[in-house]
């Protein structure tokens, strides 16, 4: 019921703002252009002198946290928005309407047991930024240090669970009636992103990957993060460093203090690579709203991250996968690419390596050694999905996260550079870290790191090393034993189908004659249940 009520209020926003506007209604069949134009919303007027892309960016607004997000990612894929609407949704990052701030010192309070004259010397009523999931309020500690105090929209979970719920809802259906539905996944990727979005709503944890981030790129002079107030963060409310930096997407006012924009940019994909391969830690919500940049040394500009609430992770397999796919990306090897794909369980086993290489290089090469002015990873993307649809590419929700987080990359390169040419830059340091994790000093520390368990474990060795060889050389008795219990069950197995099958002609036979004693005149619940007993007997019978 939940569901249906806010698929209703989606259905009345979408119609309120006529988001139909952006439907390509010159792509759809005749059929379905004439149902387009019969369609109930067309008889709500176009509200006058408000543009489509102010009204999309309302209508995001007014349905919540999960489409502000959708907002957000979008409005940093300039090159596939026209720039009125990517400026429009740009006000998604950090001008949300904010919620009351007496109602934000009421949740400040409870969760920190005491006034908030109590805990800062000042704290300002009017939030230095609203976002979908929290807004922020400058303050002054006691001690004097200035901070931001973040607060959690009251009663967002709600929300938020029927949004999830409503795309579980649309998963499954997908999943089930789509050609794609189960190679993409869908659910696995919902579950993911259910995961991701409530853990953004505990500040607590979002503090701790602050902490980890922080300790990650201590003393770095690529990226800083604001250190944390620890005896002032809840679940609910976060106290951190206050920070002063020019916004990543104010790109005029970098240039007017003289940023090296190339060095800019480049340092942004270096800090993308160093944590994904290196840290195994990732800054997975780096839309503008999120970076600032640290201009005091304008020929070496620092990225200052805020906002830690979603981060992401790789196994040791995954990036290993991946950076050796990028590797042959980069030299144009889309034998290794195939190859690779393959071998990780990406693509069908029975996938021919030869024909998945060519259409792997169809799509890549004309990419290649330009800059990304030139370059829509957007278009990419597209091709590449097409490319999966043929050879049964299966999504790996793994990586979704990480995905997510090179289109926000790529995305803010193209405003700060487009002359970035991201394989040069990128390249140089896959190669470096392959190096290191297999080169004789990655060897030489594994055997370092796994050198006390070994000796822990020595003593132990003849004795496991023992018992290794007798259960092997008992295994063609276990072999033959286990053999002669999956006869005995098919036996069993097949005995019970055979009852199975006496018992449901019984059925059959009474079913029949308990219909034979009805007309046509005289249907009732008892022929009803006759015909219902007909129905099991025929699926015990075919069983």
């Amino acid at each position: 019921m939940q569901q249906l009520r806010r698929l209703i209020t989606i259905a009345y926003v979408f119609i309120k703002y006529r988001l139909d506007d952006f439907v390509p209604v010159h792509l759809l069949p005749w059929y379905l252009r004439l149902a387009f134009y019969l369609a109930p919303w067309r008889l709500n007027p176009l509200p006058k002198r408000m543009p489509k892309e102010k009204r999309l960016r309302l209508a995001l607004i007014k349905l919540g946290p999960i489409f502000i997000k959708f907002g957000q990612i979008l409005s940093t894929r300039r090159d596939l928005l026209s720039p009125k609407l990517a400026a429009e949704l740009a006000k998604l990052q950090d001008k949300v309407p904010p919620f009351s701030s007496r109602l934000a010192k009421n949740i400040i309070e409870q969760a920190l047991e005491d006034d908030v004259s109590k805990i800062f010397a000042r704290f300002d009523t009017d939030p230095l930024a609203s976002a979908s999931i929290a807004q922020v309020h400058a303050a002054q500690l006691l001690s004097g240090e200035e901070v931001v105090v973040k607060v959690i929209r009251p009663n967002i979970e709600r929300t938020i669970e029927k949004d999830i719920r409503l795309m579980l809802v649309a998963a499954r259906l997908f999943q089930r009636y789509a050609r794609d539905g189960k190679r993409l996944k869908p659910i696995e990727v919902v579950e993911d992103y259910r995961h991701t979005i409530f853990g953004e709503l505990d500040l607590m944890s979002e503090a701790a990957n602050c902490a980890q981030l922080r300790r990650n790129f201590q003393d770095s002079p690529l990226l800083y993060v604001p250190d944390v107030y620890w005896d002032w963060c809840r679940e609910n409310v976060m106290v951190q460093e206050r920070i002063y930096g020019t916004p990543i997407g104010d790109v005029e006012t970098l240039i007017s203090k003289g940023t090296n924009m190339k060095v800019l940019a480049e340092r942004g994909v270096e800090i993308f690579f160093r944590q994904v391969f290196q840290d195994s830690f990732f800054h997975a919500d780096m839309h503008p709203g999120n970076i600032f940049v640290d201009c005091q040394d304008p020929e070496s500009p620092r990225y200052i991250a805020i906002d830690c609430g979603i981060v992401g992770t790789l196994s040791e397999v995954d990036q290993d996968y991946l950076a050796r796919n990028l590797l042959a990306f980069f030299n144009q090897d889309y034998h290794e690419v195939a190859r690779l794909h393959v071998e990780s369980g990406w693509v069908g086993a029975e996938t021919r390596i030869n024909e998945f290489e060519g259409a792997i290089r169809s799509v890549c090469e004309p990419i290649f050694e330009k800059p990304l002015e030139e370059i829509s990873f957007g278009q990419l993307l597209l091709r590449l999905f097409q490319v999966a649809r043929r050879y049964n590419m299966e999504v790996q929700p793994q990586l979704v996260l990480l995905q997510k987080t090179l289109l926000n990359i790529e995305g803010l390169g193209r405003q700060l550079y487009p002359q970035l040419d991201l394989w040069s830059t990128a390249k140089p340091y896959l190669e470096s870290w392959m190096k290191r994790r297999m080169g004789p000093q990655a060897i030489w520390q594994e055997i370092k790191r796994q050198a006390p368990a070994w000796i822990a474990h020595g003593p132990q060795m003849p004795e496991l090393i023992r018992n290794s060889l007798i259960s092997f050389n008992q295994y063609p008795q276990h072999q033959a034993q286990l053999n002669k219990r999956l006869e005995n069950i098919e036996s069993s197995l097949d005995g019970q189908a055979k009852g199975r099958k006496h018992r449901a002609v019984g059925t059959l036979v009474a079913a029949l004659g308990l219909v034979s004693l009805h007309t046509p005149y005289m249907w009732d619940a008892q022929a009803s249940s006759s015909l219902i007993a007909l129905g099991i007997a025929w699926i015990l019978l075919r069983g």
